[in-house]
């Protein structure tokens, strides 16, 4: 008797990660000699300082190889709570901190433990990928709030507002943000705070990139006095210090909070990678000159970008005030030579000009694509010199 392949309906709710596709995609025609300027990839392109790897040797000759607690070592937990009171003035404890398998991890745990079937979460739009597909699968439901491109993308107090329901149990906020780049400012983001206490919702603010400001700043919700007992951090080390690869995130909650992800963790991932716990200690409490080298690279190349996308013909594109993406409006070139949506001019550019991008339906909006500039000048030139020519050859 054959076992049947029908697979269980939960995984209905979600689908493949368009950045991940994209990634694919491009390595597939690598794979077969084809060039291919990837402009995709979510990733720093530096590699990780030498210090951060040298203490994940360190910790292998020490035979560091075995399990850990399911929520992270105290030795992390509490170098994640001294790096975030140095940076933002918080003053978290180990109790209300939990590391998991890096940052996406932290918001599908979050979500398993936060959402009951029918529970909303507002998440402004454009929004990064992974953030409707966890919703969905924990049975939640998303509420988008639409950002205008022309205010540069950035959500307000008001907005939020205007979609919070009986039913809604967090808001999501991601600033900088990922696609756009958008940066909510401080007195903005207490507004959003002080909406969402008083109404007695989760604040769930994702500081994956944090430290990649151009024009402000960096600063945590958190750091609001009383703010912990209802804003819950979701952060990774994983663009901090280019260890996309090692897997490292943390949240820092209430200890009820904290203490159910480590309770999930302990039946799923057991614990973070051993050694990948010692290199974090070391990027949290070691020299963290590369984190200002890193952005003022990307200054410059988010510079350059901007300038080189306006010069296409009918793109149009909001500055980013962090993170490392441009996202830039292609709405010109849909309805030209068969493109009929972000989706199939993503494909069409990847193989006729051989530039991989993500289209914009995947982060919510219909006309833009998400450019990664965390690549080279040379690459970042070449790419963009041949969206240009494929964006003017659609006649």
């Amino acid at each position: 008797m054959l076992v049947t392949t029908e697979l269980a309906e939960r995984m209905s709710r979600i689908s493949v990660s368009a950045t991940m596709k994209v990634a694919t995609d491009a390595e597939k025609l690598r794979a077969h000699g084809i060039d291919v300027v990837d402009f995709g990839a979510g990733e720093p392109d530096f590699p990780t300082p030498d210090n951060i790897k040298q203490a994940a040797v360190r910790a292998l000759e020490a035979n560091f190889t075995k399990y850990t607690a399911s929520g992270g070592t105290m030795e992390l937990k509490e170098a994640v709570c001294e790096r975030h009171a140095l940076d933002f003035g918080t003053s978290y404890t180990p109790s209300e901190c939990v590391v998991s398998v890096g940052g996406k991890h932290v918001i599908f745990n979050l979500m398993q433990v936060l959402l009951n079937p029918g529970d909303e979460v507002v998440i402004p739009a454009p929004y990064w990928v992974t953030y409707k597909d966890v919703v969905h699968y924990a049975e939640g439901k998303c509420v988008f709030v639409p950002a205008d491109e022309a205010s540069g993308f950035e959500v307000t107090a008001a907005m939020i507002e205007e979609h919070l329901t009986p039913k809604t149990k967090a808001v999501l906020i991601n600033s900088p943000s990922n696609p756009a780049g958008a940066v909510i400012g401080r007195e903005e983001f207490e507004h959003i705070y002080r909406l969402t206490s008083k109404r007695g919702v989760w604040l769930i603010t994702d500081e994956c990139y944090c430290h990649f400001l151009y024009d402000s700043a960096p600063f945590s919700v958190a750091s609001i006095p009383g703010a912990r007992h209802s804003v819950i951090v979701a952060s990774s080390l994983s663009k901090t210090y280019a260890m996309t690869g090692w897997r490292i995130g943390f949240a820092l909650a209430p200890p009820p909070v904290a203490a159910a992800i480590a309770k999930l963790q302990s039946q799923s991932t057991s614990n973070p990678n051993s050694i990948a716990q010692k290199a974090a200690v070391e990027a949290l409490r070691g020299p963290q000159d590369s984190v200002a080298a890193m952005l003022a690279e990307y200054r410059r190349r988010r510079d350059f970008v901007i300038r080189r996308l306006r010069q296409i013909p009918g793109v149009t594109c909001a500055e980013p005030k962090g993170a490392f993406y441009a996202y830039p409006n292609i709405g010109a070139a849909i309805g030209k030579n068969g493109i009929q949506d972000t989706l199939s001019f993503a494909e069409q550019v990847l193989d006729e000009a051989r530039v991989a991008v993500v289209p914009g339906e995947a982060f919510g909006t219909a006309e833009h694509v998400r450019i990664s500039y965390a690549t080279s000048l040379h690459e970042l030139e070449r790419g963009l010199d041949r969206l240009h020519n494929f964006i003017t050859n659609l006649g």
